[in-house]
């Protein structure tokens, strides 16, 4: 992992890198270029603090960055809803990130998605590389290294412009890297209505040596009574028929056991949500906001949230990985198969090239992404 994933000691440490900042405040990241623009408080004087009016289909460049270096934290934040018929802001804008020249990126997710914040919805999350905090202050401190360039593009899908986008994304620039230093991927994927007795497919087609470091999962569910007895599985380096790794359960792998079971004071049983460094299941809804009609009910089928970071355990793959998920649940006649609406982002470092993403967000339709 790069350097700065040392510990708090490596901060005694004197290094040669230098420190930059990217922002609408400062658009080509240069060294004492910040903060020139003119607001009607006078010079230097918070001129402009974000993008405005992006319009719908549109593609902005936040960085185009050149040479060596890292990022080492992202911060973003926009509204959720552009008008009551634009609701899904934070499904229809999507990010992209490409490294050293490439030609397909190497991180291609819907914003909100990106930062655990399925169904086009905010929650808070806190743990170690992705943190949201009120009111949809986006971050995230994975660490993302490029051996001579950087090229990070917003590209508004959603069906209005947006008034206002707000972002920094701080790095630094560094003489050389190492040539083995691996880079960062990001891969959204979803199946609207899964297949009866297949496993859900959150990673495949990866190629080269890398380390799985993370999975984020938006769950719909389509069916009644428990959803989360399916396993994990991960197949590595050539496995067929069977994985070397795999959970006991769904809600095993995100961290929590007994169907997350929790009472409320009358004794009925809740699913207690939770937001912890390595695991989380911060998002927990009946019904999704900006949906409010007076003319039909805007109940929705139960929607949830989950995050497990593989970072003091990261998956090792020497040649490839397949990552999949059971749809597996549980009622009064014991097991059963199950269809539910599965959305995932899956977080991965590896050595380039690294093959193109099967499932692109930017072709799938504006109701590929919709939330239910």
């Amino acid at each position: 992992m790069p350097n700065n994933a040392n510990g708090l000691e490596a901060l005694t440490r004197t290094t040669t890198d230098r420190t930059r900042c990217v922002n609408a405040e400062n658009p080509q990241g240069g060294k004492g270029r910040a903060a020139m623009t003119a607001s009607q408080l006078g010079p230097s004087r918070k001129g402009t603090p974000c993008l405005k009016n992006i319009p719908s289909g549109q593609d902005v460049i936040l960085a185009d960055l050149s040479g060596a270096g890292e990022i080492r934290h992202i911060w973003m934040t926009v509204t959720d809803a552009t008008s009551p018929t634009g609701p899904n802001v934070l499904r229809n804008l999507i990010l992209e990130c490409y490294w050293d020249g490439e030609q397909t990126p190497s991180v291609s997710v819907p914003l909100g998605d990106f930062f655990c914040c399925g169904h086009a919805q905010a929650c808070r999350v806190e743990s170690v590389p992705v943190a949201v905090y009120p009111r949809r202050g986006f971050n995230c401190f994975w660490p993302m290294p490029f051996h001579n360039g950087a090229r990070i593009v917003l590209r508004n899908r959603h069906n209005e412009p947006i008034e206002a986008f707000f972002y920094q994304i701080d790095y630094v620039e560094k003489d050389e890297l190492p040539e083995d230093v691996m880079t960062f991927h990001a891969q959204w994927r979803r199946q609207r209505v899964t297949e009866l007795g297949q496993d859900y497919v959150i990673l495949d087609g990866v190629h080269g040596r890398g380390s799985y470091v993370g999975t984020y999962l938006a769950l719909t569910a389509l069916e009644s009574r428990w959803w989360g007895e399916g396993e994990v599985k991960v197949y590595l380096d050539g496995d067929k028929d069977y994985p070397t790794w795999c959970s006991t359960g769904s809600e095993d792998y995100f961290g929590g056991a007994w169907s997350f079971a929790g009472q409320d004071p009358d004794g009925r049983m809740h699913e207690a949500t939770y937001s912890g460094a390595y695991m989380g299941f911060p998002f927990h809804s009946r019904q999704l906001d900006n949906r409010e009609s007076q003319y039909w009910d805007a109940d929705t089928p139960v929607t949830r949230g989950f995050y497990r970071w593989h970072i003091p355990d990261p998956i090792i793959f020497a040649s490839d990985i397949k990552v999949t998920l059971q749809q597996i649940g549980v009622d009064e006649q014991g097991y059963f198969e199950r269809q539910d609406d599965l959305a995932s982002v899956a977080y991965w470092y590896q050595q380039e090239p690294h093959q193109p993403f099967p499932q692109k967000v930017l072709e799938t339709g504006e109701r590929d992404r919709r939330p239910r």
